[in-house]
């Protein structure tokens, strides 16, 4: 189905199951144990053995020797696989280090051997006889050093790498209100609670891998590329998935290794990252060193704005796009951005959850707060003041649908904004100062092609079939909610399969696209099956109606099980996009505001109150959908207020590499999180008329939580975390 004209009135819209509360179709499983993870399938995998990785010691240098010899003769040790046993090995287009080290190493815990053995235990006991000897070649492991002279990189290929509209330099100088900042992001792991695990098993030259992933296909076709074999004998399978924010996008080491070392053994691997891996063997969120700069006048009228970002990555990899949210946000007739990526030894820097807007609103949205306090204006109406309903590079281009100010105006509201005192540091509640915050949310929406296979039974259940996966979002209610809305059956009775390559290809899980994309594809394959129903039938597909189990067309009505009682009706399609989102801005908004108390003897800061009000389309599953949306709150917190790798800079790894040490948010941590959507359908996004939230609900939560901050003692910090120890002594004296 091509989706290149805005969507008419269609079956979606009845929203009897679609729109609709509903609890969660995978909830029995994954709370009584029933949901089978990557590292747990017993009844496909009787007598697996256990593989335990070996990560480098070193950030960059050589392997001069690896002895092995104590670790093959250790109890119950099967093979030991290290990049000389390997063979050739290619890169997957979405890998951007190698995934086996040796003999050159790119990053510390870089991969270099699997020790497989008959046990858990005993495999990590033979890692530990690995003697390794390395010569260490000097890397580049401090961002600050190095961020304002590395070169200029666009976000996009084919790109400029700045982005200009009129004359930011000459606007920025005649601006009577002046604001110029900088502001830092440290390094964020993605500290998912299943690791990086995979079972891989061999049937002749055919593999079977399951594997924790969010994107089937992708990591099919790399894993096809990276070890050379034909796309075709893979069959990956990842049908429940316990957490991703991006880090399980792309194919990672536990996958490349489990299958090595199921060939070297001649049986079943089991692989999983060990925790202090996670951090350094995969991907994490790069640290940024921002600068933004307004100009306005003292109305409030934006003139000139300019964000420019720095963030580091291997070679070959690429910036943390911080600034792209900001050629859209905002009015502002002279506007400049530009992103700058240096090269440093640290491990791989790629995708969390909101990739670039995360960090960047966590400057932004502080900046505008700083600028309209120097107008002294309120923050709302500052903001207010410069919504465009247009792309300010192409006027002509309008936003599908904009509805950030009444995002604010309604939080406002709400939250009881009116109460806010605008002088710092004037609220009190015994020892804790009191202050509020607000910052704007914003995420673009992303269009991809997503296919489905959906078919009839002859009970009258529906089966859908499709790659997508569920990283603990919502995915199989959706899709069900979906099928069951337009094939006119509750949701009970419909199937939902995920996450095998032997479904059709589907957009994933990642990005905030998955949802409106995956039931898209849906949608398109119940719309063939409805087709075919129709001419099995002799009805009038124009005249076609599915309700309560019967179709319906002419005056005439059949039940789904007469209609497939000759035998079972299948449909396959795919949804794929036109030039909308080319003609159309097509966006999601929001406002975040955040109440926090500061203790004035001790610095600790604590939440009182968080609400989200969102504008994303048609919002499919109330229930799942405020459920992403308080998780992406809670990470906005930790990125405000804990979250950070802690860079070693002089051996080149993230010291901090495990729950322990790199805190995240508890529950005693957050306190009541109030979420509303507001009423929008999308008619130039999808024929769901639906965009994604989950990312939305994290983009802008820290820029709120250090404005309420601010205005709870008077202190602006402007490096995260927002830790005690940068605000302590110069807050308001005791008595």
């Amino acid at each position: 189905m091509k989706f290149d004209t805005p969507a008419t009135t269609n079956p979606i819209d009845r929203m009897t199951v679609v729109g609709r509360a509903h609890s969660r179709i995978d909830g029995p499983l994954k709370t009584t144990g029933g949901a089978a993870y990557a590292y747990e399938h017993p009844a496909e995998v009787a007598d697996p053995a256990y593989g335990y990785v070996v990560g480098a010691g070193i950030a960059k240098g050589r392997i001069r020797s690896m002895n092995l010899d104590e670790a093959k003769a250790a109890p119950g040790v099967i093979a030991i696989v290290t990049a000389a046993d390997a063979g050739k090995m290619g890169k997957g287009k979405f890998n951007t280090a190698k995934l086996i080290g040796g003999p050159d190493i790119d990053h510390y815990h870089q991969a270099i051997a699997l020790v497989v053995a008959e046990t858990f235990e005993q495999a990590r006991a033979a890692a530990g006889l690995i003697r390794v000897d390395y010569t260490r070649s000097k890397g580049q492991f401090d961002l600050a050093a190095v961020a304002d002279t590395a070169p200029l990189k666009g976000g996009e290929p084919g790109k400029p790498p700045e982005y200009r509209v009129g004359d930011f330099e000459q606007a920025f100088a005649a601006a009577p209100v002046k604001l110029d900042q900088r502001y830092t992001t440290p390094d964020h792991t993605h500290a998912m609670m299943e690791p990086f695990a995979s079972i891989a098993a061999w049937n002749g030259d055919a593999l079977t891998l399951w594997t924790s992933n969010q994107m089937v296909d992708w990591t099919r076709t790399d894993l096809a590329t990276t070890l050379g074999i034909p796309k075709d004998k893979i069959t990956l399978l990842s049908p429940y998935v316990g957490g991703g924010f991006g880090g399980k996008l792309f194919l990672r080491s536990d996958a490349v290794l489990a299958v090595l070392g199921a060939r070297a053994a001649k049986r079943a691997v089991k692989v999983a990252l060990q925790r202090p891996l996670m951090a350094n063997n995969t991907t994490h969120r790069p640290a940024t060193r921002q600068r933004i700069r307004i100009g306005a006048t003292p109305d409030g009228t934006i003139t000139a704005i300019a964000h420019e970002s720095s963030s580091g990555d291997l070679p070959n990899g690429g910036p943390e796009a911080a600034v792209l949210q900001t050629q859209l946000l905002y009015a502002g007739a002279n506007r400049l951005t530009a992103m700058r990526l240096a090269v440093l030894d640290l491990p791989e820097g790629n995708a969390m959850r909101a990739p670039g807007e995360a960090p960047g609103l966590m400057a932004l949205e502080v900046a505008m707060d700083e600028m309209a306090e120097t107008l002294k204006m309120d923050p709302i109406a500052f903001r207010v003041k410069n919504d465009t309903q247009v792309d300010p590079k192409t006027p002509t281009r309008r936003f599908s649908q904009r509805q950030l100010v009444r995002c604010l105006e309604e939080g406002a509201q709400r939250f009881g904004w009116s109460r806010r005192n605008a002088t710092p540091a004037q609220v009190r509640d015994g020892r804790w100062l009191v202050g509020m915050g607000v910052a704007s949310a914003f995420r673009n929406h992303m269009n991809m092609t997503s296919g489905a296979r959906v078919r009839l039974g002859r009970d009258g259940v529906v089966t859908v079939e499709t790659d997508m996966t569920d990283i603990g979002t919502g995915s199989y209610t959706i899709i069900a909610q979906t099928a069951a809305e337009m094939m006119g059956v509750p949701v009970d009775s419909v199937v939902v399969k995920l996450g095998s390559s032997a479904f059709p290809v589907s957009a994933g899980s990642g990005g905030q696209f998955g949802a409106a994309n995956a039931t898209a594809g849906v949608y398109a394959a119940c719309v063939k099956l409805r087709q075919a129903l129709a001419t099995r039938l002799g009805y009038d597909p124009a005249d076609l109606a599915l309700a309560d189990g019967k179709i319906t067309s002419g005056g005439r009505s059949t039940s789904l099980e007469q209609a497939a009682a000759a035998g079972d009706l299948s449909a396959e399609d795919k949804i794929e996009f036109g030039d909308l989102d080319k003609t159309w801005q097509l966006s999601t908004f929001g406002a975040h505001f955040v109440e926090v108390g500061v203790d004035v003897y001790t610095g600790a800061t604590r939440l009182r109150r968080m609400l989200a009000v969102c504008a994303a389309g048609r919002i499919i599953n109330p229930t799942s959908a405020r459920s992403q949306v308080i998780g992406a709150m809670t990470m906005g917190v930790g990125s405000a207020l804990m979250e950070e790798l802690a860079v070693d800079k002089r051996f080149g790894l993230f010291i901090n590499h495990d729950l322990a040490s790199y805190e995240v948010p508890v529950h005693a941590d957050i306190p009541h999180q109030e979420v509303v959507f507001l009423d929008e359908v999308d008619d130039k996004a999808n024929p769901m008329k639906a965009k994604g939230v989950g990312e939305l609900g994290l983009c802008g939560v820290g820029a709120a939580v250090a404005n309420a901050m601010y205005n709870a003692t008077g202190v602006r910090l402007r490096d995260y975390p927002l830790t005690l120890d940068k605000h302590f002594e110069r807050l308001p004296a005791v008595a």
